[in-house]
């Protein structure tokens, strides 16, 4: 009786690790094909990077800090109602930008439209996203969002294009 219960017990742990081995094979090739479009994907979205509108519109680009001294009453809310840490404004990669570059305003850019910035000779050169709007008085600027305490900055002409709506997402975090 000792032997068939260990024969019968034998058996099914060599089928359940057969089962195991097919289920890990076909898992595998699950998250291969998974690999390969994101890697596909990838691809894509860079020769969208490259892409991007050719006729971009020189400003300049300074910084500030979400401070009351800087913004209004309300420094942690931007301009579209975005919510941020103050703290940690530097790691979100936001824009404010003048008026006349917004769309009410007869500019190309709404809130939440992402926008490559070039020519800050690779200090601040990247993708960032319009969140806020800066004072009246500014015209064809912008200003990056940093946290308190970071050393001010000022870039003249350098230039932003506005990127395509279609997976500009993937390209914020970079």
């Amino acid at each position: 009786m000792k032997k068939l219960i260990l024969c019968y017990t034998t058996l099914v742990i060599l089928i359940s690790g057969v089962i195991s081995i097919q289920f890990i094979e076909n898992e595998k090739e699950l998250w291969s094909k998974k690999l390969e479009e994101l890697t596909s994907s990838a691809k894509t979205l860079q020769i969208r990077l490259n892409q991007f509108e050719s006729v971009g519109i020189e400003v300049d680009v300074t910084m500030y800090h979400p401070v009351s001294r800087q913004t209004d009453s309300t420094p942690n809310i931007l301009a579209d109602g975005t919510q941020i840490r103050v703290q940690r404004a530097s790691e979100y990669k936001y824009i404010a930008v003048s008026r006349n570059l917004l769309k009410r305003h007869g500019g190309f850019l709404d809130y939440g439209d992402f926008v490559l910035l070039k020519g800050t000779k690779g200090h601040k050169d990247g993708v960032y996203q319009v969140r806020d709007t800066m004072n009246k008085r500014f015209v064809n600027r912008i200003d990056v969002l940093e946290s308190p305490g970071k050393k001010p900055y000022k870039y003249a002409n350098a230039e932003i294009y506005k990127l395509s709506d279609v997976g500009v997402a993937d390209w914020s975090n970079q």
